[in-house]
């Protein structure tokens, strides 16, 4: 809310400014000058007296009761040459005062007028101009009055609007917790809004689409599900046919018993694939999982690649201390990292482990020497059966669903698993976890 309403706070004040200064402008041009205005509403005592008694005066008493204006009066009456006058004045300013009108000058708090156009006051008296100084002209209390109007009127428009932000900002947050709980995997979110608020259409909306999504999802578990399990029974018929098989007439042909062992093999891959499938829907079903504390380091210790040509190295730190979770699952993960690092590295995977207490998050790393992960895919790779369209992994072999169990596992450990590129030259897998307390 405070952020929406900063920024409203700012543009009413910008458009406010903006406008007070069209409004200056357009007055100026159409009417005249407001500030002069002001000055010679400010300075109306002294034009009074100046139009109405001394002006009032005959001929010959002009100039003594200028004089007894000049004793009494706080201002300053001088009279100035009309050439040097009309050299000081903007050329916009010097008819008026040839005409004999009232020149303010706001910024000196002074005003001019020609003494007559007659020459009738005294002889010369039509090349004279009076210099009223000093006059009580204040222009900074009118502006200061013009700033508290436009603040009461900024803040009768800010009042309404700041009322308005509140109910609307509360709207966005409910969508937002939504979609974020949507986004978690509670399929059941969904946004409770007041159907007088100005976000109920959007509500409604997002709401029909998390419910066409979760269908969505719900069946494509149901899917998996239903297909993994009815896929069990015909893999073991053909499992013990097989075995029957190769018993009755291993002795009778060379052939035929290969080819049966290369049926058990691909049997075999079905089978594997098929225990993958129901491990990814039982773990996409669970919404929290039993908070049971174990240590991390003997854990990632009895992690290890097979015996092989690589050259596997370990760096785990003694204070990783416990976390909170599923054992096997978190084992599971860092195994299925592991086993993804030993298809794709030359010669080389390595494993660090480190706790970052100012971060509250444990960091463990899996890095390898081989072709890496394009910047374009790492978010893809976690998808389920997604596989890059490259020689290796098509040599590699597998099904595309270790990463997604890895990422699913470690999510319900409320962390989340990022890829780079690691110094070896290959992929770095980087499982963030953070320090939760059971």
């Amino acid at each position: 809310m405070n952020r929406i309403f900063r920024r409203f706070v700012v543009l009413v004040l910008l458009a406010i400014t903006l406008a007070s200064g069209v409004i200056y402008l357009t007055f100026r041009l159409l009417f005249g000058d407001p500030l002069e205005g002001i000055a010679r509403r400010q300075s109306a005592g002294q034009i009074f007296l100046l139009e109405q008694y001394i002006d009032q005066a005959p001929a010959d008493e002009w100039l003594p009761r200028l004089n007894r204006v000049r004793e009494v009066s706080h201002t300053t009456l001088e009279l100035q040459p009309l050439p040097a006058v009309l050299a000081s004045l903007p050329l916009d300013r010097r008819e008026a005062l040839r005409r004999g009108e009232v020149v303010m000058d706001v910024a000196d708090k002074a005003f001019y007028r020609r003494v007559d156009t007659s020459g009738m006051r005294y002889i010369g008296s039509e090349q004279d101009v009076i210099h009223v100084r000093r006059l009580p002209i204040d222009i900074g209390e009118a502006l200061q009055m013009e700033a508290i109007r436009l603040v009461v009127i900024a803040l009768f428009l800010l009042v309404p609007i700041g009322w308005w932000t509140r109910g609307h900002w509360r709207g966005l947050q409910a969508l937002s917790k939504v979609a974020d709980d949507f986004g978690q995997g509670d399929l059941a979110a969904r946004a409770r809004v007041d159907q007088s608020a100005s976000i109920a259409p959007l509500a409604a909306r997002i709401n029909d689409m998390a419910e066409r999504i979760g269908a969505l999802l719900e069946s494509r578990k149901h899917l998996l599900h239903s297909v993994s399990h009815e896929l069990r029974t015909p893999i073991a018929r053909l499992e013990f046919g097989l075995e029957l098989l190769g018993e009755r007439h291993a002795d009778e042909d060379p052939a035929l018993q290969r080819r049966v062992e290369a049926m058990q093999a691909d049997v075999g891959e079905l089978k594997a694939l098929v225990n993958e499938l129901l491990e990814l829907t039982r773990i996409d079903a669970v919404q929290s999982m039993p908070q049971q504390a174990f240590a991390l380091a003997p854990l990632l210790r009895g992690c290890a690649l097979p015996p092989s040509a690589f050259d596997f190295s370990t760096t785990i730190a003694d204070d990783l201390g416990e976390v909170c979770g599923d054992k096997r699952l978190l084992e599971r993960a860092v195994n299925n990292l592991l086993g993804n690092a030993a298809k794709y590295a030359r010669s080389r995977v390595t494993l660090h482990a480190t706790r970052h207490t100012r971060e509250m998050q444990l960091n463990i790393v899996i890095e390898d020497d081989g072709p890496g992960i394009p910047p374009e895919a790492r978010t893809q790779v976690f998808e389920p059966f997604y596989r890059l369209s490259r020689e290796q992994d098509h040599a590699a072999g597998g099904y595309g669903l270790g990463l997604a169990i890895a990422a699913q596992a470690v999510r319900l450990h409320g962390g989340v698993i990022s890829i780079d590129t690691s110094p070896l030259g290959g992929a770095r897998f980087t499982i963030h976890i953070p320090l939760n307390r059971c």
